[in-house]
Order: structure tokens, then sequence, then C-alpha cells
């Protein structure tokens, strides 16, 4: 008997991976390897991508690169996977600007970052997300990450950008699990873990899903934990999320950023101002995601 709970919709599936963006050895961006790794992350599990988000580097890409990626995914994938396009910035305007390239280039939603470094008030926040919500008929998931912006979306706020008809989800970055089961419980909001450590603990509390970096990695894993979850048998759920958490750690929270550690591990260099891995680095990854493979052929 499966012990899954009444789960609010899950508008973009549950298994997301927010996917690196390829470049070539001389920094151009790789339409063709990203095509690749899109194809190759659904193959393996993923009901969708998003694109152009703090994983993809979207500091350092341009407006016409970012429509191209979501372009050639788009076509890489087909119509069935959900693609959706990062368009944060800190500026209203061109956040909405994006977002309408975005539709155009054929994205089937948007992530949309709180405004950061001027640090808006929450009626700033909320203004800013509607007018984005306003600009395109997209579903719009909000990224609530106050580690990078400085500003949180706070719970009241959550609450009245809920009744948007196109603000369906949120990417959770916040780690306040107590805040977030609130929101999960009081509105439709659809809450996709944006932290590898909440992945298993928002599901369990009526989370979509997630949105993961480590993803680029290990999608059939990561899933694993939630058909688990799902299929009522939650001791494996714990014992296949306890088995990835040594190379979730190493990639997320070693003082690399994600982008850094996934391209270490898949190859590909990333735009200054990142710096690629050293070789210390690359090889205490190489050998946790080794070991993991090795735990699975075992069991």
């Amino acid at each position: 008997m499966s012990t899954s709970l009444s789960r609010p919709a899950r508008p973009f599936g549950r298994a997301l991976c927010a996917m690196i963006t390829p470049f070539t050895p001389d920094g151009g961006l790789d339409l063709d390897e990203a095509g690749k790794l899109a194809a190759r992350l659904v193959g393996e599990g993923c009901d969708g991508l998003v694109l152009n988000g703090t994983t993809g580097e979207s500091p350092t890409t341009t407006d016409a690169e970012k429509t191209a990626l979501v372009r050639a995914v788009r076509e890489a994938v087909g119509p069935g996977p959900s693609v959706l396009a990062g368009v944060g910035t800190a500026d209203t305007r061109h956040t909405a600007e994006l977002a309408r390239q975005a539709e155009a280039a054929g994205a089937d939603g948007l992530l949309v970052v709180t405004p950061y470094y001027s640090r808006p008030p929450q009626s700033a926040v909320e203004a800013h997300f509607l007018k984005v919500a306003d600009a395109t008929g997209l579903p719009v998931m909000v990224y609530d990450i106050p580690g990078r912006t400085g500003t949180r979306v706070e719970t009241p706020t959550l609450r009245r950008l809920a009744e948007h008809p196109r603000i369906v989800a949120v990417k959770d970055c916040a780690y306040d699990l107590l805040g977030s089961a609130r929101v999960i419980a009081e509105t439709p909001l659809a809450y996709y873990s944006g932290c590898e450590e909440m992945n298993l603990p928002l599901y369990a509390v009526g989370g979509a899903g997630y949105v993961s970096t480590v993803a680029n990695v290990t999608p059939r894993q990561l899933r694993a934990v939630l058909d688990a979850f799902d299929a009522g048998d939650t001791a494996e759920a714990a014992r296949l999320n306890a088995r990835l958490l040594p190379l979730a750690e190493r990639m997320m929270a070693a003082g690399l950023p994600g982008t850094v550690t996934v391209k270490a591990l898949l190859g590909g260099p990333v735009r200054e101002p990142l710096q690629p891995a050293d070789r210390e680095s690359v090889d205490g990854l190489r050998g946790l995601y080794e070991a993991l493979l090795q735990a699975e052929s075992v069991v």
C-alpha cells in the first residue's frame, strides 16, 4: 500500500535537473553537447530540465545564448519533457523580456529568482513576480534562495502569489522546512526542493519533487528515492537517499560551486569568474561517484 500523500499538482513532473550549460574549449556555447546531455538526462529519468539557472551559469551567458539554449534543448528532447527557462535578473523589465524570449523559444515554464543585490522589500518582491507572470502565458516557478539573493520570499508573500493563475510552483532553497510545509499545506503551490539534502524531507511533507544540480551526474539514482517513497517503501527511500549523500555533500557543500563540481565529473570548461576544480577535488569527486556506482552493483 502506498504511503504517498495527496499532493498538489506537479506542473513540471517530479524529477527535474538544473542542467549545466556546456561550453566549447574556446568558451563558446556548445549547443550540440547541450542537446546530447539533455537527451541523456531525460533518458535516465528526468521529467524536466531547468536551463539558464545558477547551475547553468546564467550570469555569464548572453540573452541570445539563453534563447539559443532553450531552442536547442527543446528540439533535442521533443515535446514531452518539461523545459523551464531561468529568466531571473535584478531588473524587472529585463526579466520580463527574457520571459517573452523564452516563451518564443519553446519553453514550458519560467524559473524566476528573487531580485538580488537591491534587496527589495516584500511589496516590491511581490510586484516583481506578478509583472513577470503577466508578461507571458507560461507558468512560473518562484526561486526562493535567500542565501544568494539576500532576500527571502516570505510566507505571506507566497500565499498572495499563489492566487495568480500562472504562479504555480516554488524552487525551495530557503532551508526552512516548517515554513515550506505551511505553504504546501495552505496553498496549491507545487514545492520543488532545490537543495539535495532536502529532497526527501520536503517530499515527505507534500513536496512535488526536486530541481537538482546533482541530477546532472546521478539522474537515475535521485529519481529512485522518490520512486521508493511513492511505492510506500520509506525505509528503502531513506537507504537510497543516504547512499547519495556523500557525493551530494562533496558536490554541493565542500566549498566549490555545483557547476564546477558537475563539470569536474562530466568534463567541459566553466566561464570566469568560476574556475575549474583542481586535481585533488576532481579525484575526490570521482572516487565518491565510483563508490556510489559500486554500491549499486553490490545490491
